[in-house]
């Protein structure tokens, strides 16, 4: 099955990895205000800048995105093997070049540059990018919108409260609510298994058709389980 699941993915080659921080010596001596300016640059608040400016994506949607996905933990590993602040399950990874998951930067980064394909995908809507985020956009198309499963639900509208009402960063930086979100709310609480989360578009819609003759939804995570036991 990893054979069928490798042939589906065509890798991007493309890096997305860090660069490492260094510090300035002066006589063997390590300059502090470049210590200083190094770890504010490695910042949380400095990467998801980096991020929105490098992909166009606002801040308030990736860091709704990593507070729901992980709560801003690096070494975050969900029950399906979501790694990371974003949450990117392996293949994930590998298709936008982070060698790392559990790299702040790199995940974050390709993290951006996979929702940022997504609200290309869907014309800006970005309830419909977070949904294809979390279930998949095969299962998008497949039900003309947010699907109704009830964890991709309150996935978009924990993300959405988070965005109307800011989100506060693990080393203190606000970040500002986004009155301008045009995602859409919806009720419930949120579920973090994550298992349908990243397994995602890019292995979902190349199966989806061959998947839709198969198995229904609940089949369907079944299978999914039981295929993530012999990863």
């Amino acid at each position: 099955m990893k054979g069928v699941l490798s042939m589906q993915i065509d890798p991007i080659t493309a890096a997305l990895g860090s660069t490492a921080a260094s510090t300035t010596s002066v006589n063997g001596v390590n300059n502090f205000e470049s210590y200083l300016n190094n770890a504010s640059n490695n910042s949380l608040a400095s990467i998801f800048q980096k991020a929105a400016d490098t992909y166009g994506v606002s801040v308030s949607l990736l860091t709704a995105m990593a507070k729901q996905e992980s709560n801003f933990q690096a070494n975050a590993t969900s029950k399906s093997g979501a790694m990371g602040i974003m949450q990117l399950m392996p293949s994930t990874a590998s298709y936008f070049g982070c060698t790392d998951p559990y790299d702040p930067e790199q995940n974050i980064m390709a993290g951006a540059k996979y929702i940022s394909e997504l609200l290309d995908k869907y014309n800006g809507d970005t309830s419909l990018a977070l949904a294809a985020y979390n279930a998949g956009s095969g299962n998008v198309a497949k039900y003309g919108g947010i699907p109704p499963f009830k964890e991709t639900q309150n996935y978009v509208a924990k993300i959405t409260g988070y965005m109307q009402e800011g989100v506060t960063l693990p080393d203190g930086t606000a970040v500002a609510a986004n009155t301008s979100s045009n995602a859409t709310s919806t009720s419930g609480t949120v579920d973090n298994s994550l298992f349908v989360s990243q397994w995602d578009s890019l292995e979902q819609d190349a199966l989806q058709d061959i998947l839709d003759r198969f198995f229904n939804y609940d089949d369907y995570l079944r299978f999914l389980n039981m295929f993530m036991k012999f990863m």
